[in-house]
């Protein structure tokens, strides 16, 4: 079950009008029950405190901090953002909210005896090639964690299931990988750039690539193959602009 409830033009409709009326994020706050509202997360939401955000399934739930803060918009509330945070962690019974940012988002806490290890779990059943969002992850609490268990929602947000996922299951970096974006048999554009020179020609994928992989394109009027990498979808690089995208430690497009 996906966790945000961003449809809710019938409530937003009954509220009066809060003309801009600034709020502030909470950092010691928590969700009485199941439903996250913007009272939950905000100081002052006044009148739009109550209305709903979220439906939160585990002893937490993650929303997007942009989908958030439109829908506090639409409320009348405003929120400025001011640190660019990408997720808040909105958790339940007697623990607070957290938000992460750029850099960083929400760390599991773990703790010594039976179910007191608080991991990454899926909130939904997944299919392969599922893409993760925010709202598929909740944290819960397990007598012990994977030895790969993310304690960053960021590290697998984006990510494609590699199987079928089962909803409340521990998170594992061995369940996702990067989306691909070249399918066995798909059209690629491949293209050349360096010295001045550009070329570039279509063919035939022999494998699937997610972005920075390798794969085997067939020339359709040479009937030959040549290595590519793949830098988007349906499209593929070599020579100077393919030794960049797979040099350790450069950072990927991530597909959100």
């Amino acid at each position: 079950m996906r966790a945000l409830i961003l449809g809710l033009s019938l409530a937003l409709t009954a509220l009066p009008a809060l003309a801009g009326q600034t709020v502030t994020l909470k950092t010691d706050a928590w969700s009485a029950d199941a439903v996250v509202t913007l009272g939950d997360i905000f100081e002052g939401a006044g009148a739009a405190s109550k209305v709903a955000v979220a439906q939160r399934t585990g002893s937490l739930v993650v929303l997007d901090a942009g989908a958030v803060q439109g829908l506090a918009r639409r409320a009348g509330l405003d929120w400025a953002n001011s640190d660019g945070l990408r997720r808040i962690v909105v958790k339940g019974g007697d623990t607070g909210l957290a938000a992460s940012g750029q850099a960083s988002s929400s760390q599991a806490q773990t703790g010594s005896g039976q179910g007191n290890v608080e991991i990454l779990t899926y909130a939904r059943s997944l299919s392969t090639g599922d893409i993760l969002q925010p709202e598929d992850l909740v944290w819960g609490k397990v007598a012990a964690a994977p030895s790969d268990s993310p304690r960053d929602a960021d590290a697998v947000i984006g990510q494609a299931a590699r199987r079928p996922l089962r909803q409340g299951a521990a998170v594992s970096q061995r369940d996702v990988s990067a989306p691909q974006v070249i399918r066995t048999g798909d059209t690629v554009t491949v293209t050349y750039l360096g010295g001045g020179i550009s070329l570039a020609m279509e063919g035939k994928a022999l494998g699937a690539a997610a972005i920075g992989d390798t794969l085997m394109v067939l020339n359709p009027s040479s009937k030959k193959t040549l290595q590519a990498t793949a830098s988007g979808p349906g499209q593929a690089v070599i020579g100077p602009q393919a030794d960049l995208m797979r040099t350790p430690g450069r950072s990927q497009i991530a597909l959100r």
